[in-house]
């Protein structure tokens, strides 16, 4: 019998739809997800811990905070078998529940409003970023998976979008240390350009909104816009704010593009990939209820309270599964790329705000 449910369990989590198999399958599953509480209550403490943490460090992500926090304990102690279901399942579904909310922070006609130069300012930076920076990635020898994830974090929206495309080209976590190496990436040059984009507005004597839109443009993370945003004064911090919610909005072609290439590669069981991830269809949905429909403000603030605390629980979670030594082993070369990819996507968004100011 044990051969026989061992058997029936495929590789990633899949099960074979045969018989007796499937019968035993499903007659342990009710075991199986009451051993993921443990696991999940712990993550999302965790991520509450962070978001406390984070409102009093301005500019620094739960997300971030939660991360860390997660190699801490990989490295410091071991997690019981007891929790592995649990943060297991918050790194896969709490993630993709906490980008789905995260399409309540946009208002289409907020970025309408930004005009057709600018949105198309927009497009241009993740575009290019996300272009230029794999082809970093290959003269640099860099692993392509990981400069596909350092693209979308440093394009899009920092360690959300990491995770994201993550769950499209690294379904089953074969290669996990490249989620939390691209995250660890995102803090590090992030945090730079909290104090560098002002700095160096300032240096180019940029007014105000227009340094706020550099500022939306060229960071990685909405909490690292927000202080840099704050720190240029004026209109910066509005015009910063919806400068990168319109680069978030990005988040879903760029998804549904990765997802099309992993049908096309396929995969070694024959399994194709959903052409639109589900968890794409309901970050556009979001936008969509946010952008047509009067929300009440309290509503609004739940949900995005709820979207920073699901994926701080699951960026803790990936970090409970990464050690120091395999983070260190990734070498220079990724620094590096992640350093030329921050000064490339600065560069395009300088450029085209420069352009339509």
């Amino acid at each position: 019998m044990y051969a026989l449910l061992h058997y029936c369990r495929l590789p990633g989590g899949r099960r074979r739809w045969d018989g007796e198999a499937h019968v035993l399958t499903c007659l342990r599953s009710p075991v199986r997800r009451a051993s993921r509480g443990p696991g999940v209550v712990l993550a999302l403490a965790v991520a509450a811990g962070s978001m406390l943490l984070s409102s009093a460090l301005p500019g620094v992500s739960a997300l971030i905070i939660a991360v860390l926090l997660g190699i801490v304990v990989a490295n410091v102690t071991a997690l019981p078998a007891a929790l592995t279901p649990g943060t297991a399942f918050a790194a896969k579904k709490l993630l993709r529940a906490g980008i789905v909310l995260l399409g309540l922070q946009v208002v289409l006609a907020d970025l309408l409003a930004l005009g057709a130069p600018m949105l198309a300012v927009v497009v241009a930076i993740v575009v290019g970023g996300l272009l230029g920076t794999v082809a970093l990635g290959r003269v640099l020898g860099v692993d392509r998976g990981l400069a596909v994830l350092v693209a979308c974090g440093f394009s899009i929206c920092g360690a959300a979008a990491v995770a994201a495309a993550a769950g499209v080209t690294d379904p089953d976590d074969e290669h996990e240390e490249r989620t939390v190496t691209a995250v660890a990436l995102v803090v590090l040059c992030g945090t730079l350009m909290i104090a560098a984009v002002p700095a160096a507005a300032a240096l180019l004597g940029l007014a105000p909104e227009v340094a706020g839109r550099w500022a939306g443009g060229a960071i990685h993370e909405i909490a690292q816009v927000v202080a840099a945003g704050g720190a240029i004064g004026g209109g910066a911090l509005t015009a910063a704010v919806i400068v990168k919610l319109a680069r978030v909005l990005m988040l879903a072609p760029v998804m549904a593009v990765l997802s099309l290439q992993q049908r096309r590669q396929g995969t070694a069981d024959g399994a194709r990939p959903p052409l639109v991830p589900l968890f794409v269809l309901g970050f556009l949905a979001m936008v969509l209820l946010r952008s047509f429909l009067p929300l009440p403000e309290a509503a609004i603030g739940i949900g995005s309270l709820a979207q920073t605390l699901l994926l701080a629980a699951a960026m803790f979670a990936l970090g409970t599964g990464v050690t120091v030594r395999r983070l260190l082993g990734v070498g220079p070369r990724p620094v590096l790329l992640a350093a030329l990819s921050t000064l490339l996507v600065a560069l395009i968004a300088l450029g085209g705000v420069l352009l339509t100011a």
